[in-house]
């Protein structure tokens, strides 16, 4: 039996780091990212990144912290399908409930980077997708998915209710929010853990300039039993009932790199320290640590940490770091 096993696409990223770009700020949550049309524009460099994707970052993330990792997904039968698949044995993870795809492409994502931050130009392909069989783990965390999966959701939710001892955390992806609390709103309710951003928590219940009180109260009556609202470098909020927990960021120890995963990071180090045993507010901590690790190394799963690795940084971490309740 697995401790962990993800569900959710995988993709293969490359990063442009852009030289020449200009970022024009609209509000407080939107820029825009402008360069030249119609130009030759120059690059500083462009890198790889194999089987990643919110869910692959996941299983990674788990298998690192010393968990039996495993991961749901789909891809082609080409040369990037199997460097996918050899990456991901190398970092522990289960491939065999992976299914490859004859004549199928894997999934590429483009991600132009500019400063510390990216945009990223996605495409999910359309596979046939199927839920598998397999013996119950302890946690099912469901990511990032494509637009043409509602049946397949199904399907995850009917495993779900069949194995009521199998916790379900929930990270969506974009496409699993444009799909609607509505059509989603048995996942929601069958959810033990749901984690987003503050603005994604707006856009899914269609509200603006709430309380983060508010806020989590509203996502609460959606269905999950515990809420965690990500905040950027503000911090995270996170609650099982009428308490709010308030977790700081981690302290940078030096100015991020580069954020893809950092979110990615953040919800599966959480999860993975709940199926260690670790408590709510322990459990944000480990995924503070891990986020803040995470966005000094391009990609989202170089700088993914071990167990010694947090426990070492949570002996030595400062007063600031202690979560509160609001």
């Amino acid at each position: 039996m697995h401790d962990f096993i993800a569900v959710g696409d995988i993709v293969k990223d490359t990063f442009i780091k852009l030289k020449e770009a200009k970022v024009t700020k609209i509000d407080d949550e939107h820029s825009i990212l402008s360069i030249a049309f119609g130009e030759k524009i120059p690059f500083e460099s462009a890198t790889v990144v194999h089987a990643v994707g919110n869910s692959p970052n996941a299983a990674v993330a788990a298998a690192r912290l010393g968990l039996s990792s495993a991961l749901i997904s789909n891809l082609g039968d080409d040369s990037d399908g199997k460097d996918a698949l050899a990456v991901l044995e190398a970092q522990g993870v289960d491939v065999g409930l992976v299914k490859t795809h004859q004549g199928k492409t894997t999934n590429n994502h483009y991600v132009l980077w500019y400063g510390d931050d990216r945009t990223i130009l996605v495409k999910h392909e359309e596979y046939p997708y199927k839920f598998p069989e397999f013996t119950a783990p302890k946690w099912l965390y469901l990511s990032s998915l494509g637009e043409s999966t509602l049946d397949y959701h199904n399907e995850l939710l009917a495993y779900i209710i069949l194995n009521s001892d199998v916790l379900l955390a929930f990270q969506p992806g974009t496409f699993q929010m444009k799909l609607g609390t509505t059509k989603l709103k048995e996942i929601y309710k069958h959810t033990k853990i749901f984690f987003c951003n503050v603005q994604e928590a707006e856009d899914i219940l269609g509200v603006k300039t709430l309380g983060i009180k508010e806020l989590i109260k509203r996502m609460h009556n959606l269905g999950p039993k515990i809420i965690v609202l990500t905040d950027g470098h503000k911090g995270t909020y996170a609650s099982s009932g009428d308490e709010v927990i308030f977790q700081p960021i981690y302290p940078d120890e030096k100015p991020p790199y580069e954020r893809t995963g950092a979110g990615d990071a953040f919800a599966s180090s959480t999860v993975a320290a709940l199926a260690l045993g670790k408590n709510l507010e322990e459990a944000l901590k480990w995924g503070s640590i891990n986020a803040q690790a995470v966005v000094q190394e391009i990609g989202a799963q170089k700088g993914l940490l071990t167990r010694k690795q947090i426990e070492d940084k949570l002996k030595s971490a400062p007063e600031s770091f202690n979560s509160k309740i609001l």
